[in-house]
């Protein structure tokens, strides 16, 4: 079957499954409020960074970004519905590229709908505190916060689909996004320029001093997303549907 009808069905499934809806609902409504109340904030810290500020609402908002991920994948694993997409769609590499790309693009334009809502909400806020950022840097950030978006999503769907659980990815993601990730974060050395999370957000910063760059930090991310797609790609051609 070619590509575009099996694109077709998956972003059908997508669409028709409120519970996916509602995670990319919950991802704008999450990062625009938590952006608008970090645009009240304080900003006599001298490592305020008004742009990190603006667009810090996305900590809690992946949160929403890795469950639609996870759940869009793990669907499929529920009532038999893989062993149906399967006999639709033989070509195993053929759908789960299809999936994904069904994963990505909405992801990817939620999320830069949400950063650009963020963004505007937040520099109502902080007012001439963030004055001196120019267009160029708004952009970066925007984008950047959008890619970041879809490819954690992705991360989530990778993982889903090697462990053949949205809960088991979930259990994982969560708690290392959440607690260990913040806790090495801690830790000297730039240990943390290399964490999945914590590089990808990097492109969120007006200046960064560390390792990575805004850019460099979104590739790290995305190998580490590319590793978990690859591992779910072995899971979905090697194991029984």
């Amino acid at each position: 079957m070619p590509f575009v009808p099996v694109l077709h069905a998956e972003w059908l499934k997508i669409r028709t499954l409120r519970s996916l809806l509602g995670a990319l609902l919950t991802l704008f409504a999450a990062t625009t409020a938590f952006s608008a109340i970090a645009g009240a904030s304080d900003t006599s810290d001298p490592d305020f960074d008004p742009l990190f500020m603006a667009l810090s609402g996305i900590m809690p908002g992946q949160i929403a970004a890795i469950s639609f991920g996870a759940m869009a994948i793990s669907s499929e694993f529920h009532g038999g519905g893989l062993r149906l997409s399967l006999a639709a769609v033989p070509q195993r590499g053929r759908w789960f590229a299809a999936k994904l790309t069904a994963i990505a693009v909405p992801a990817l334009l939620v999320g830069l709908v949400t950063a650009f809502a963020a963004l505007a909400v937040a520099r109502a806020g902080l007012g001439d505190a963030a004055s001196g950022l120019d267009v160029g840097e708004q952009a970066r950030g925007v984008v950047g916060c959008g890619v970041y978006v879809m490819l954690m999503a992705l991360f989530a769907a990778g993982l889903a689909a090697l462990l053949r659980s949205g809960v088991g990815a979930l259990s994982l993601l969560i708690p290392f996004i959440l607690v260990v990730s913040f806790v090495i974060g801690d830790v000297p050395g730039g240990v943390t320029d290399f964490m999945p999370d914590r590089a990808g957000q990097i492109v969120l910063y007006e200046t960064y001093d560390g390792r990575l760059g805004s850019w460099s930090g979104l590739a790290v991310t995305a190998l580490w997303t590319a590793a978990a797609i690859a591992a779910g790609a072995w899971s979905v051609r090697r194991r029984d549907a």
